[in-house]
């Protein structure tokens, strides 16, 4: 599953177009990972086990966004190495990357299971919701290391010119998910606890596959020893904290809509209670599927723009950046249409008519959808200046992006508008987020 692929010479456009293909695919399976899960948690288990699961997601997003960090940050460092003829040190760079992931998740991983009645109250759990939160965490939380494996080893994979491989790391969870959640919860009656093994057995198989093709398949890219004297460790130490340094913000963005869910499940709670989380869940469940789509769009033009950045060839460099740019602006137009005439089927996947939650998230989906062309700027803007080294105003705009605006506009909007602020409160945020990133890039030109 190895493409003809030279980062340097071959088209843009065509390198472009061989990497977008089978990311998105990948990341298309991803999304049905994400969005069987909602359909089967909600279909057969309830309003409030598809709340329950909703409250415990956002530890699900950090863990995520802790493998991308490593797997942005080491894909950059040895892009650039291998244009400049280092192969070894790309290799190195990539084995040190996945040793320091796999400890940081586990310890991660150990604490939440240690703490985890704790931990699922500050996410904003209700008493009601308290036992099958708690009961997921126990499910899944032990097997976040195969998840965030995944999520870093496809930029590895991908750099190393197999995408199609790395699709099928994707497509393989994916499909073992739908046939394990239908069943674990329609056929064993498992509950909640079974959503949460069928996830996890989904992300093992995919780690599986990573793992394999990095030992045993790589052609340039694969796991190598690493020296483990002082002198080494030191060095090792330094790597590590460039190549986080570089992928933080990838972190900061799934830690994002973390935040975006914590703060949402507090307002929606205190408006409408557990019918307008359950509600919002649905949001919740399509906004990082979105985010996958933007996020494909942005890892397939990250090896060609690092690649290129390092040899110094700036017009590839804006050739990329534009490709992604059009094609993230198009896939939000596309986007905001389908949930604006479609909203009630969408819905009626997850929760059916004629339940509460369902009449709440039915009104407010489409007001919701407003912000995901500017969310497609603003994702691509992001994984630009990661790609070029550019850390500290990828930094700024997430922070600003994730934090600073979304929090401030869950605050003011349901002030403003009442309920349709809640569902406005996002959308608001990336519009202005996007206006900065154009302030930002009118100073850059002058």
């Amino acid at each position: 599953m190895k493409d003809s692929i030279d980062f340097g010479t071959t088209k843009v456009s065509s390198l472009f177009s061989k990497l977008l293909m089978p990311t998105l695919l990948g990341m298309v399976s991803s999304a049905l990972f994400v969005i069987t899960d909602g359909i089967f948690v909600g279909r057969g288990l309830g309003s409030d086990a598809l709340a329950a699961v909703n409250i415990v997601a956002p530890l699900f997003l950090i863990n995520t966004g802790i493998g991308l960090m490593f797997g942005v940050g080491a894909s950059v460092v040895a892009s650039i190495h291998l244009s400049h003829g280092k192969p070894k040190t790309a290799r190195i760079n990539v084995t040190q990357a996945v040793i320091a992931l796999s400890m940081l998740v586990a310890a991660f991983s150990a604490l939440i299971v240690w703490r985890a009645p704790g931990v699922a109250c500050l996410l904003g759990s209700s008493e009601r919701l308290l036992a099958p939160a708690v009961e997921y965490i126990y499910g899944a939380v032990p097997f976040f290391v195969f998840s965030a494996m995944l999520s870093a080893g496809m930029f590895y994979i991908r750099l190393d010119a197999s995408p199609r491989y790395a699709m099928m790391c994707n497509v393989v969870p994916a499909l073992l998910n739908i046939v394990l959640d239908y069943l674990f919860i329609f056929v064993f009656h498992w509950g909640v606890i079974g959503a949460a093994v069928a996830t996890s057995l989904g992300y093992i198989a995919g780690a599986g596959m990573v793992l394999w093709y990095m030992l045993m398949m790589g052609r340039t890219i694969r796991l190598c020893r690493v020296k483990t004297h002082l002198r080494s460790l030191r060095m090792t130490r330094r790597n590590v904290g460039y190549m986080c340094r570089l992928g933080f913000p990838s972190l900061l963005c799934e830690a994002a809509i973390a935040t975006m869910m914590f703060a949402g499940n507090y307002v929606f709670i205190a408006y409408l209670g557990e019918d307008g989380v359950a509600a919002y869940s649905i949001a919740c469940y399509v906004f990082p599927i979105i985010f996958m789509v933007y996020n494909a769009i942005a890892q397939s033009a990250q090896p060609i723009l690092s690649y290129n950045y390092g040899a110094r060839l700036t017009r590839r460099v804006s050739s990329a950046l534009r490709m992604a740019l059009f094609t993230a602006l198009g896939s939000g137009v596309m986007f905001l249409l389908i949930m604006y005439f479609f909203a009630p089927d969408i819905v009626s996947l997850f929760i059916p008519a004629g339940f509460p939650a369902n009449t709440i998230a039915v009104g407010g989906m489409p007001l919701f959808a407003l912000g995901f062309v500017p969310f497609a700027v603003n994702i691509v803007a992001i994984g630009y200046c990661q790609s070029v080294e550019r850390d500290a105003a990828a930094m700024f705009i997430t922070a600003m992006r994730g934090y600073v605006l979304m929090l401030l506009c869950f605050w003011l909007m349901p002030k403003l508008c009442g309920v349709s602020g809640i569902w406005l409160a996002v959308p608001v945020a990336e519009l202005l987020t996007c206006v900065l990133i154009f302030v930002m890039y009118l100073r850059n030109r002058k």
